[in-house]
């Protein structure tokens, strides 16, 4: 296992292709959490392409002979990893091939290609991506680049946890997300090797929880059934047997999140804190809001990243409206006849609930002649003023059926 020492000397060298990134404070969140919490968002959404990864990756890269950089590299992602590894490849002068399923996100795949990586395109899935990743590698010598499995890509990622000491010395709790394990075993080592009391929490999704499952066993467990979570940053079958010793030696302990916690962490952060993040990048904070992780005084919670395109951030924020009763979702009928929707939108305005979407559809087959099915997608306070439209609705004669 690495040591505090080969974290230091990874410091010194991505320091100068790297952000710091600031620590945070947002004192609505911190309201909601338990007394004595204290806490401190490090906002690694801030980092060159929008996550942690361009520590590991260029460390990593820059630790190649002469030989193996001009032989090139190659890694396989449909996301951060992807951009990390272009990015430091670019500032290497390094020819990158990375490769992609079919299915990866367009914005993604144009983020990596404008570092100045090739992309290609291979399998329907992840593992398919792979296979083609290391056929490629064994054909042309090229150096496979992990996004997790690897000792330098650990200690680029534990200068995350030196950056957190400097910033925040007293810091008594740290929240870090684990999918392979490479941010939390850097991260983890580097803060336990200095400040052995602080308490390191790893959070998992629930539906990507193998490294959580293996810490509570004591052993590292083996995942038959697929991941399945909007976590596509941590979405993760198994940390590596490397990243695992990691997660046994200095976890404290491992917990897991649900996709709504979540969706209702991004939410929190987006409205009150002004930071977009993604879905994985949220997991830490999620698990604070939830109760699951036994938080104490300073608590740092690791943001690790923030791509995530608009109408993704879109739909998980309208989902949460709806669930969190801050969307009001209803069908009704009117009368088919000039004016009828006005006065049924007329109780709405009166009950100071805002319109988003009208749906006006006279020829449903679920409506009695001379009638019009109606949907409204109304924006509401809470759930108080949700049922107060609703009463005011009924009261004037429109029969609603709702969503949730």
């Amino acid at each position: 296992m690495l040591h505090l020492s080969d974290v230091e000397t990874a410091a010194a060298v991505v320091r100068p292709v790297i952000h710091h990134t600031p620590l945070m404070t947002c004192r609505t969140i911190e309201e909601r959490l338990a007394d004595g919490v204290s806490l401190r968002l490090k906002a690694e959404n801030f980092q060159r392409t929008g996550a942690f990864k361009i520590r590991g990756a260029y460390y990593r890269m820059s630790q190649l002979t002469d030989a193996e950089k001009r032989c090139g590299v190659a890694a396989v992602s449909a996301g951060n990893h992807a951009q990390g590894v272009a990015l430091a490849a670019q500032l290497l002068g390094i020819q990158a091939t990375i490769f992609m399923p079919e299915t990866a996100s367009i914005a993604k795949m144009k983020a990596t290609e404008g570092y100045g990586a090739e992309v290609v395109l291979a399998g329907k899935n992840f593992d398919e991506s792979a296979i083609a990743c290391h056929r490629y590698v064994a054909e042309n010598d090229a150096v496979y680049i992990s996004p997790y499995d690897d000792d330098g890509v650990i200690a680029g990622q534990g200068t995350l946890g030196l950056e957190l000491l400097q910033d925040m010395p007293n810091v008594e709790t740290v929240m870090i997300p684990i999918g392979g394990g490479g941010l939390f075993a850097g991260v983890a080592m580097a803060i336990k090797e200095s400040r052995p009391h602080v308490r390191i929490i790893g959070v998992q999704a629930e539906g990507a929880d193998t490294a959580a499952r293996s810490f509570h066993a004591g052993h590292l467990l083996p995942r038959e059934e697929p991941v399945s979570t909007i976590c596509d940053g941590i979405a993760v079958k198994s940390p590596a047997a490397r990243t695992f010793q990691y997660i046994q030696k200095y976890a404290d302990d491992v917990v897991t999140v649900s996709d709504f916690a979540v969706a209702e962490a991004m939410l929190l952060l987006v409205e009150r804190a002004k930071l977009v993040v993604e879905p994985s990048g949220a997991a830490g904070l999620a698990a604070l809001l939830a109760g699951k992780a036994d938080a104490r005084g300073e608590t740092a919670v690791i943001l690790c990243g923030g791509n995530i395109d608009a109408l993704r951030l879109a739909d998980i924020a309208q989902r949460e409206m709806l669930r969190a009763d801050r969307y009001l979702h209803l069908f009704t009928a009117c009368d088919d006849r000039p004016g009828s929707l006005a006065r049924l939108l007329e109780v709405v305005a009166t009950e100071r609930g805002n319109v988003i979407t009208v749906s006006h559809n006279r020829l449903s087959p679920h409506i009695a002649l001379g009638k019009t099915r109606i949907e409204l997608l109304i924006e509401v306070r809470d759930r108080s003023h949700r049922e107060q439209i609703l009463t005011a609705l009924r009261g004037d004669g429109y029969p609603v059926e709702t969503l949730l």
